[in-house]
């Protein structure tokens, strides 16, 4: 089976309005048309509109975040249907925010993925420990279990993206070693031929953790690496294009 294609993915967090439609104009204007995907995941307020910007670019749409549920009594939350109904392809769950700031486990991103799955979204799913289960030496064994309790057996055979995220690594600055981060993204890959056979072959496992231009080509040259969930560095269409140009084309 062939390597999957890389994906460079702009998780814009709760960051921009209507101004920065401008910077995913950009982005759509300067990215590559084959062997690399390329995706913005933009707050739920600038899904539609940035659907509308990004139209005829090989540039994809994603969501931050979706409900378990297809609707009802929940206010504030969005659905999977709502984001696939607004222009999205995409959305990003289980990220580290959502995990520590709302108390997100692995069952409640599961339950998401099912969702997205139903809509029809493609999910980016984030796995990743902290900087003290690190220091433990738990870090293998908080990811894989991270990721076998996160992906339900409906994945087999569907189309869905990994992001490994250390955690104490988002929006720090810092970064694991090269050597860290090609043992956490081969035991990923080994957990998913474990779970889906020959098929865990398939989805992309992303880096994510202060990814940024003067770093990313030698994280995406690295085994297993098969992208990166980008955050700040993805608000500007310089910084992100100077990203997507050092990854390697499938």
């Amino acid at each position: 089976m062939s390597a999957p294609i890389p994906l460079i993915a702009g998780n814009w967090k709760m960051n921009g309005a209507g101004p920065a439609l401008a910077e995913a104009s950009a982005i759509a204007a300067g990215a590559p048309a084959a062997g690399v995907r390329v995706a913005l995941c933009p707050p739920a307020t600038l899904v539609e509109r940035m659907s509308r910007a990004l139209a005829g670019s090989p540039v994809e749409l994603g969501g931050q975040d979706c409900h378990a549920q297809p609707g009802g009594a929940f206010t504030g939350d969005i659905s999977a249907e709502m984001l696939a109904d607004a222009g999205a392809s995409l959305v990003i769950l289980g990220h580290s925010e959502r995990r520590a700031g709302h108390d997100e486990g692995d069952a409640d991103v599961a339950a998401k993925v099912s969702a997205a799955l139903k809509a029809g979204l493609e999910p980016i799913v984030c796995v990743g420990e902290t900087q003290a289960e690190r220091e433990a030496g738990q870090a293998l064994e908080v990811v894989t279990r991270q990721v076998r309790a996160s992906l339900p057996a409906e994945l087999a055979g569907r189309a869905f993206t990994l992001a490994y995220e250390p955690v104490w690594a988002i929006g720090t600055g810092l970064t694991p070693s090269l050597q860290d981060i090609v043992e956490v993204h081969q035991a990923i890959r080994a957990t998913l031929r474990d779970m889906f056979g020959q098929a865990g072959a398939a989805p992309a496992i992303l880096y994510g953790g202060s990814v940024k231009p003067g770093n990313a080509a030698e994280i995406l040259a690295l085994p297993e690496v098969g992208g990166a969930l980008v955050g700040g560095a993805s608000l500007k269409a310089a910084e992100f294009l100077a990203i997507v140009e050092g990854a390697p084309r499938a």
